[in-house]
């Protein structure tokens, strides 16, 4: 995520180092998602001492501002990746919580006939799909999954 001072301008924040540093560490992770535990980790393994509330705040005021978007999966911990112009959508392993994005234009087109067909015009939508990552598939035992 370069220029992250004047995209932090451009959305009418102002521009604090707790606020460079967590958008940093959410562009430095493209195609990743954190969640502010995790990002509380990263900022420390690099001697950044930013408190757990201050980054919630911020990822409340870069949310609002449009710099990232937040995610929230079955497992109720709220996850953010910086806002990108393209749309994607998620797999997330159920057991490990890796997340991992696709973009199928089979899918989308699929998507916009089926609401063209019941009269709806698609705003903005999510699509998450739920199962095992290739490491916990070879660890699960026998049967599950």
């Amino acid at each position: 995520m370069n220029g992250i001072p004047e995209k932090l301008k451009q959305a009418g924040l102002k521009v604090t180092l707790p606020r460079i540093r967590i958008l940093e560490i959410l562009g430095q992770n493209a195609g990743q998602h954190a969640n502010a535990e995790e990002i509380y980790r990263l900022l420390l393994q690099r001697g950044e001492e930013i408190g757990v509330a201050t980054i919630y705040r911020v990822l409340t005021q870069c949310e609002q501002a449009g710099l990232i978007h937040r995610l929230q999966f079955e497992n109720d911990r709220a996850m953010f990746e910086p806002a990108c112009d393209s749309h994607h959508d998620h797999l997330v392993c159920a057991r490990c919580g890796q997340v991992e994005e696709f973009y199928d234009e089979v899918i989308e087109s699929r998507q916009q006939e089926i609401a063209g067909r019941a009269g709806f015009d698609i705003a903005e939508h999510s699509m998450v799909l739920y199962g095992l990552c290739p490491r916990c598939r070879q660890q699960a035992p026998k049967g599950d999954g």
